[in-house]
């Protein structure tokens, strides 16, 4: 279906994909992965046409249509139904012409294309698609420049999968979805009838999807059959044999060393030496396993405080006179871990607010820990940093009066060590972008950390080492997420926000995802 032959690109004089080749098979589910900053982005504008390859080339068959979501939210005053259906170019144009056609053999001709392309059928696949992705009845009719960026981002992602283009490229499409979109979606692509190529870093999500890996790493593109747990294991598999492959290389390495060190000097063997030696400079080393610093997390621990950080009773929070969440019961201790759950616009931000406290209570009481100190993370943070300053400048400003020392110290537990803490924030990837974020929130060793949506712009490594982070944490975590790998391995508690309130969810994430899936069968 698409062959990529060669591909290299370079960007700002650097080499982003390096004379990369795959071949993607016939209406295959492809995830792409490769850690950030690796050219996943690139390497998918090259295909859907956005960008020229420095050399190489991208084929299809002839006639193959190519779906992509242009960076831009699309607005206006057509409504989320209307830009749906518009998506289908051929049958608004059919459906355009046949209005004014006056021609009736034309018209007749019109009308069986209509037929073929099952145009009667559209309204009612465009309004399912819309309901999947979190649009109900009233919402589909409202106009595109009533909502949010995020939820016209996912108008954009509905138009795209309705117009069933024969290669479909996603560049992490759950970023603006919340658990419930995301498990419609996976069973969306499950049933799709053309070929995917997919950019995610959710595991579950890609392990539930595609059934190849292709893996972006060094500019090369090695494809790898089966989900992301298979990849890993292959992964594993080679990184092991490239270890052996090293230890081996080294111990001959150091047997030429010695036995030129020791014969060079003796006539009778000078030429032996003079030859091991020759076979020493052509001895080429084998690449060493990337040690990247993008996957250095390390909470500070906070000094201990006793139970409870925080008491709900009966609060309900809001916007001026309008509560959003009423009769709210909720205690978090130092130890607790706590997934918020249910569909974005339902109120786990408002929630998360009110314990951040960015929001006060407009009715009943909350009571929090005089001492506490809170971190909390969101995706405003990230894209409100300043592009023009360094990691460091931005933590000095965070920590005044803090030395040198201690200022280099928490960056380095975020992986902004040596050239890293003085590079500009315009030049680093999302995900460095992402850390920065959370080294800051995390300056003066919070009792509570509030995360909300921290993996958006991490890859899958620095997802784990994020899990591995947090399950290292002492203090309280409060997480809203639609990754479900990384709910599951951190939260203990597990809170629904639905219905104007928050309440606890007796059982796992499996059990969610369970009641989730119940509810749409219905």
């Amino acid at each position: 279906m698409l062959n990529i032959s060669g591909i290299t690109v370079r960007l700002g004089g650097r080499t982003i994909i390096d004379e990369a080749s795959a071949k993607l098979p016939p209406r295959g589910r492809v995830g792409l992965i490769g850690r950030n900053g690796a050219g996943k982005s690139t390497l998918v504008r090259v295909i859907a046409g956005m960008l020229e390859p420095d050399s190489g080339a991208v084929s299809m068959p002839r006639g193959a249509r190519i779906g992509y979501i242009a960076q831009e939210a699309p607005g206006g005053d057509s409504t989320p139904f209307e830009t749906v259906l518009a998506a289908d170019t051929e049958r608004a144009a059919l459906m355009a012409e046949s209005e004014g056609c006056e021609d009736a053999h034309r018209l007749a001709e019109i009308h069986e294309r209509l037929i073929a392309i099952e145009a009667h059928s559209a309204p009612a696949r465009a309004a399912r698609i819309l309901v999947g992705l979190g649009f109900d009845e009233e919402a589909q009719h409202r106009p595109l420049e009533s909502f949010s960026g995020g939820w016209r981002m996912r108008v954009a992602l509905a138009a795209l999968l309705f117009s069933q283009p024969d290669l479909l490229l996603l560049d992490e499409p759950s970023n603006h979805l919340d658990l419930e979109a995301v498990l419609w979606l996976e069973d969306f692509l499950r049933g799709y009838p053309a070929t995917i190529l997919l950019v995610s870093h959710e595991r579950d999500f890609l392990n539930n999807v595609v059934d190849n890996i292709l893996h972006l790493q060094g500019g090369k593109l090695t494809l790898y059959p089966g989900g992301y747990d298979a990849f890993e294991r292959q992964r594993a598999e080679r990184q092991a044999q490239i270890a052996s492959a090293r230890a081996r290389q080294q111990a001959m390495r150091e047997r030429l060393q010695d036995y030129v060190a020791r014969n060079s000097a003796r006539a009778s063997t000078a030429k032996q030496a003079q030859s091991r030696a020759k076979a020493l400079a052509k001895l080429q080393p084998i690449a060493e396993l990337i040690d990247d610093p993008s996957l250095s997390f390390d909470f500070p621990a906070p000094d201990e405080l006793r139970p409870p950080l925080i008491t709900l009773d009966l609060a309900s929070v809001g916007y001026g006179d309008t509560p959003v969440l009423s009769r709210l019961n909720l205690r978090i201790d130092p130890d607790d871990r706590i997934a918020l759950l249910g569909r974005n616009g339902n109120g786990k931000t408002t929630l998360a607010r009110l314990l951040a406290a960015q929001l006060k209570p407009m009715e009943g009481a909350m009571a929090a820990s005089s001492r506490m100190k809170v971190g909390y993370f969101t995706q405003y943070q990230v894209e409100e940093l300043d592009r023009d300053e360094t990691p460091l400048q931005h933590m000095t400003v965070q920590m005044p009066g803090a030395s040198p020392a201690a200022v280099r110290a928490q960056l380095g537990r975020f992986g902004f060590s040596g050239p890293k803490a003085t590079t500009e924030v315009g030049k680093l990837s999302g995900g460095e972008r992402a850390r920065l974020a959370l080294a800051l929130i995390t300056r003066d060793a919070p009792h509570l950390l509030i995360l909300d949506e921290p993996t958006n712009h991490l890859d899958v490594d620095a997802r784990e080492a994020l899990v591995q982070a947090l399950n290292g944490y002492s203090g309280a975590v409060v997480i809203v997420s639609h990754d479900r790998h990384m709910l599951e391995m951190t939260a203990d508690r597990l809170v629904l926000v639905d219905g104007g309130t928050a309440k606890e969810f007796d059982g796992s994430i499996d059990d969610y995802i369970a009641f989730v899936l119940s509810k749409d069968t219905v």
